[in-house]
């Protein structure tokens, strides 16, 4: 195997366990999830900037192209403000095994923006992620709240998953991004402002609170976007989706290590959970043989 390839592909794993560690670094800021946000988004678009600045990548766009982008932004942040509530309110195990739904979500939100019919494939896939899902609530009902806004979270990060592949081929990646995670900052801004949220405490951060936050900005979201644009060039989409999928795997395993005691779940969670993440798995693979075998046809 080329060497370029191994290195690259060792590099997205790495990315990977960095985004699986933002789930982690939900549960150690003791921040509210929405201020938590605010922070994270602030940091990684000053971030991505600063990256802008030494490589002399151009990032300046027209209005009409800023403003959609400004526009998913405000997805990714009612994500990322769900994801981290259902961290708060649950679990990082509960929400990770939940949140590998992306896919459920993905897979009936895609064939609409495209206006193509939903695969047949797809409705399996579904239906098998569903019932993964039912074993989580059926053994995991205390949990509850932090399920549905995992749920929510999955729902979000599916639209925005569509929105994004829309308009990704228009612009450079993490140009996209920089531009989303200011609309996402504006939009909390104005939320605050209005809700009348920034008050002394919302600036009282702890020496903790302030070195997880900058982990969360910098590390896992300005660096890991930008790395996985990087490793893209190198690797296949395809190859690429299937180290994501592995975050939830990751994140769930440093849960245990960190949280041993606030992680322990019942088998019937861990059933569900590898039903969820069985079917996302097979997904890309099966879909892409029926693909090869229906261009043979």
């Amino acid at each position: 195997m080329n060497a370029s390839i191994v290195k690259n592909q060792l590099h997205l794993h790495v990315v990977v366990v960095l985004l699986g560690f933002t789930a982690i670094l939900g549960a150690l800021i003791t921040l509210p999830a929405i201020d938590l946000v605010w922070y994270r988004m602030l940091l990684a678009f000053v971030g991505l900037w600063l990256y802008f600045m030494v490589k002399g990548i151009p990032f300046r766009l027209s209005i009409r192209h800023i403003i959609p982008l400004l526009g998913i932004g405000v997805v990714v942040a009612l994500h990322w403000i769900t994801f981290f509530h259902a961290i708060k309110v649950s679990n990082v195990s509960v929400t990770l095994g939940v949140f590998a739904s992306t896919t459920l979500f993905t897979s009936f939100l895609e064939p609409i923006s495209q206006k193509r019919r939903i695969f047949w494939l797809e409705v399996l896939i579904g239906l098998v992620i569903i019932c993964g899902i039912y074993l989580i609530f059926q053994y995991e009902f205390q949990y509850l709240e932090g399920i549905l806004y995992s749920l929510l979270s999955a729902l979000l990060n599916g639209l925005f998953v569509v929105l994004n592949r829309n308009i990704s081929l228009r612009h450079f990646p993490s140009v996209i991004s920089f531009y989303e995670m200011i609309g996402g900052f504006l939009f909390i801004t104005l939320y605050l402002g209005i809700a009348g949220g920034f008050g002394m405490h919302f600036f009282s951060i702890s020496a903790a609170d302030t070195f997880y936050l900058f982990l969360l900005g910098f590390l896992c979201t300005a660096y890991a976007f930008t790395a996985i644009v990087n490793v893209m060039k190198v690797l296949s989409a395809y190859m690429v989706v299937l180290a994501l999928n592995l975050e939830p795997v990751y994140g769930i395993i440093m849960a245990h290590i960190f949280f041993p005691e606030a992680e322990k779940m019942s088998a019937g969670f861990y059933l569900g959970t590898l039903i969820i993440l069985v079917s996302v798995f097979s997904y890309p693979f099966l879909k892409r043989r029926f693909r090869q075998k229906e261009e043979l046809i």
